[in-house]
């Protein structure tokens, strides 16, 4: 695993890593944020992974190896990252949907329009958006690159709550949102808008 005994268990099923994610820290560019919730995603058994379909140019980093991010654009203006999980060749990766800024506050104020600390990193674009995080990031090891992460200790499984994911239509109801129960932080739930 890329040399990071602290990131093994990334290799593990994505249902086990995404809610063991929580509470752990992500830091690139001056800026620091703590998870409090993510999205679990389980590439060819998942109608809403975008590794569903096989490997394609965009998805070739979610097959592994496990500790990569996988950054890509969504709906041609937000740039949203994930945490490659599981083993090398099988596609699966958590979605970083919000957490709370701990360190750099001010930096990511400048980047986010916001005057609401809550709000700063809430929501997997602004999540981005306050980290400076790119395209150009696509493929970075997260034990050694210049987006970090650290794993906290596992949460309390009583602090956990877990629900549909956001915005899918494809296997809208599976309960793999995972976040940390009563934080300001955590997104609001919006399912996805039917097709007319």
């Amino acid at each position: 695993m890329s040399g990071s005994p602290d990131l093994a268990l990334l290799a593990g099923d994505v249902l086990d890593v995404a809610p063991r994610l929580l509470g752990s820290s992500l830091t690139h560019a001056g800026v620091t944020v703590r998870l409090t919730e993510v999205e679990a995603y389980a590439g060819s058994d998942d109608p809403g992974s975008h590794a569903y379909r096989g490997p394609t140019p965009r998805t070739r980093v979610m097959f592994g190896p496990p500790g990569r991010l996988y950054a890509y654009f969504s709906y041609g203006m937000h740039v949203c990252a994930n945490v490659v999980t599981g083993r090398e060749g099988t596609a699966s990766a958590v979605l970083l949907r919000a957490g709370e800024v701990v360190d750099g506050v001010d930096l990511a104020r400048e980047r986010r329009a916001t005057t609401r600390e809550r709000d700063l990193a809430r929501g997997p674009a602004n999540l981005c958006r306050a980290l400076g995080i790119g395209l150009d990031l696509d493929g970075t090891d997260l034990s050694r690159g210049p987006v970090r992460l650290v794993l906290a200790a596992a949460p309390d499984p009583g602090r956990v709550s877990t629900g549909p994911r956001v915005g899918l239509r494809g296997a809208p109801d599976r309960p793999w949102r995972f976040w940390l129960t009563g934080e300001p932080t955590v997104s609001a739930y919006r399912p996805a808008a039917k097709r007319r």
